[in-house]
């Protein structure tokens, strides 16, 4: 595979892991990055071996690299994308794709546009112990789907919010505990019971709440319940927080009538199946032990590891121009239901998609 020059456009704690994982994968090399603090923008320098710019137009016109990796604030995705797009140049996403879906269908025009890749970071479907749940939802395992639970029960301090921080923020989060924290969970359920036959989510339910946070600190929520229905009737169930002190593992449950999996962060606490096979030993074997903590309390707990297969399977299907596994469209599906929870929080009716 050739050697990708990587410039990452916003340089603040997601980008340190990008960084990380872009030095751990071969035929990577980050090339830059370019924030408006030029203090911050010279000690990442530094730190991980690459030039500074004040300006993704300057990353863009002086390195010419050949992907960006957009770590701005969520709201400030759309801009970065569409000038690396003009230019040619490949696009790869930190979750949420954008704060609406109007905002990241003008993301997936300007890829198109431009005759590039636009990729999206969830980390979670590079997860082990989720991708064993995806391949016995698309085998058929589970038989006719059930249920589909995501449930995020974390914490985050108030110097989060703090501010001179995005976090919090109508115009650059977008929302609070689901758009930020719980949106890799759900993009993990909806992408197993589509795997397992439940068809797309079909109809959304919804409440918000600000139950640990001042509202003068905090503008959207740190607390949240949803409720999903599939294509086919399978039901979904969401819970995300910010407001649950000390905060507890992340944890996603699939069931239907021939089959349970349950991961509590990395670690699979259930793992049955009506019909036995012999491999199943051997997964309940690998995914055993305590769950990690993950990012319950502290966003920056998170492993990179997963960030780096994301970013390394994005470069390998760039360089076989073969299609990607989660590709604007993709990106969008999580955003979407996210969005319809706020919609129907805000009516209190359910919405359909």
């Amino acid at each position: 595979m050739k050697t990708f020059r990587i410039g990452i456009v916003g340089i603040g704690a997601i980008a340190e892991m990008h960084a990380r994982a872009i030095a751990d994968i071969d035929g990577a090399e980050l090339v830059g990055g370019c924030c408006r603090t030029e203090s911050k923008g010279l000690e990442f320098a530094k730190n991980f071996s690459c030039r500074f710019y004040p300006t993704c137009e300057e990353l863009l016109e002086e390195e010419k690299p050949d992907v960006v990796t957009i770590c701005t604030p969520s709201g400030a995705h759309l801009e970065p994308a569409t000038a690396a797009a003009k230019r040619g140049v490949h696009v790869l996403c930190e979750k949420p794709l954008e704060i609406t879906v109007e905002r990241a269908e003008q993301m997936i025009t300007a890829a198109g546009d431009g005759g590039i890749h636009l990729g999206g970071i969830f980390p979670q479907r590079f997860n082990p112990v989720v991708r064993a749940i995806y391949d016995a939802a698309q085998a058929g395992r589970f038989g006719p789907l059930a249920v589909a639970v995501a449930y995020v029960p974390w914490w985050r301090e108030d110097t989060y919010y703090s501010p001179d921080r995005w976090q919090g923020t109508v115009a650059l989060d977008g929302g609070g505990a689901l758009m930020n924290q719980s949106i890799h969970a759900i993009d993990a359920i909806q992408w197993i019971a589509a795997a397992a036959g439940a068809g797309k989510t079909s109809k959304v339910f919804g409440l918000t709440a600000q139950r640990g946070h001042a509202s003068d600190l905090i503008e959207v929520e740190d607390t949240a319940v949803g409720l999903l229905q599939f294509e086919n009737g399978a039901l979904g169930n969401i819970l995300g927080a910010t407001s649950m002190w000390p905060g507890t593992s992340l944890r996603i449950h699939i069931a239907g009538r021939d089959g349970t999996a349950e991961v509590h962060e990395d670690q699979m606490v259930t793992w049955k199946f009506r019909n036995e096979l012999p491999e199943d030993e051997q997964i309940r074997s690998q995914f055993s032990g305590s769950a990690a903590e993950g990012g319950a309390a502290d966003p920056m707990a998170i492993d990179y590891a997963n960030h780096t297969r994301n970013i390394a399977n994005f470069l390998e299907t760039v360089a076989t121009d073969r299609p990607l596994l989660i590709d604007g469209a993709e990106a969008c599906k999580a955003l979407a239901i996210i969005r319809a929870v706020y919609k129907s929080a805000g009516s209190g009716q359910p919405v359909s998609l």
